[in-house]
């Protein structure tokens, strides 16, 4: 298989697997009011709107960190729309409970509206890697150091967990009302 063959089946794999969540979010979202977005099953959970809006944090922040693009939350300005008492570069790592309470959003469709974008963000980028750039080392800071393609893979593992979370508290939610 040529080099360019093989980063074309890398690039639709991982573009198929990235669908997958985007396709999750918007029936875990749908319908949900303000207080269903930002309700916690204890006061020490997540919510279904932090954990779509953090998953997308870290995979608009970890994507346009591999292209050097700038990142869908600043350049679209939802971080204006989003209005979150948070510093514009957070993406939800190592918040505290009380930071994560902090968490407030009206419409599933900012949710799901971000998602879109950063998502139409992640496709253009897979369709842009070379081979060669899979094997790129992005992260030297771990032992063996992290190369574009093991990055990618980590936020697509990292994001499917917490669909999977957001859609267990969706199913919390519905169950005690």
């Amino acid at each position: 298989m040529s080099s360019d063959s093989a980063a074309a089946l890398a690039g639709s794999l991982l573009t198929d697997a990235f669908g997958r969540v985007h396709e999750l979010l918007p029936g875990i979202v749908h319908d949900l009011s303000t207080a269903e977005l930002t309700w916690r099953p204890d006061r020490d959970a997540n919510s279904v709107g932090w954990l779509v809006w953090h998953l997308t944090r870290v995979q608009d922040d970890h994507i346009a960190g591999l292209t050097g693009d700038d990142q869908v939350w600043t350049a679209d300005g939802w971080v204006s729309r989003f209005a979150l008492p948070y510093d514009d570069d957070t993406l939800g790592y190592g918040q505290s409970s009380a930071e994560v309470g902090e968490f407030a959003v009206d419409d599933p469709a900012l949710l799901t509206g971000y998602h879109e974008a950063t998502h139409r963000a992640t496709i253009a980028a897979l369709r842009g890697f070379s081979a060669a750039d899979y094997d790129r080392v992005v992260d030297e800071h771990w032992d063996p150091p992290v190369t574009l393609g093991a990055r990618v893979v980590s936020v697509l593992n990292d994001i499917t967990q917490h669909a999977g979370q957001a859609a267990y508290v969706r199913g919390l939610l519905e169950r005690r009302t």
